[in-house]
């Protein structure tokens, strides 16, 4: 996978649009050998278990995201889980491509400051030039999240 290194800053982008997304598409990618991680120190992430909580994770993230007392993604706790988020994805993605660990976490990290940062201006901006309840703007954010982490995760 020589063009890993823009999956791994990408799978970041998802984390900071969806902390729990982009961790539950690449658990599920390892699990279904999208990913191979299988005798790495990341292969706990292709467990069943992990495919689970994750899975579990994200449809409750996708939930609190619409409620009106969640923080912004900018807040310190959920900036940092998704930084966290995006190393440990980055990091699948380069042991996957074998390449270092290290190196796909660095990656995974800067894709999930990117995505943080710039999917909160995009979504408060959009919310503000179109009129509408941030209900609106957030529910096609979780398709896009969701989309474009199968997409990263599927291309070999």
């Amino acid at each position: 996978m020589d063009h890993f290194w823009w999956i791994a800053v990408g799978i970041g982008i998802v984390t900071g649009l969806r902390s729990m997304t982009a961790p539950a598409v690449v658990s599920w990618a390892a699990h279904l050998g999208w990913l191979h991680l299988q005798g790495s120190p990341l292969a706990l992430v292709g467990s069943t278990a992990a495919v689970a909580v994750f899975s579990l994770a994200a449809v409750g993230e996708y939930v609190a995201d619409k409620l009106p007392r969640t923080p912004p993604r900018t807040a310190l706790v959920g900036f940092t889980v998704r930084i966290i988020m995006g190393a440990l994805c980055g990091a699948c993605v380069g042991g996957s491509a074998g390449q270092s660990f290290l190196f796909g976490a660095l990656l995974g990290i800067v894709g999930a400051v990117l995505g943080t940062l710039g999917g909160y201006q995009v979504r408060t901006q959009l919310v503000k030039a179109l009129k509408v309840k941030d209900i609106f703007v957030a529910i096609p954010e979780d398709l896009v999240a969701v989309g474009l982490g199968v997409f990263l995760v599927s291309i070999r």
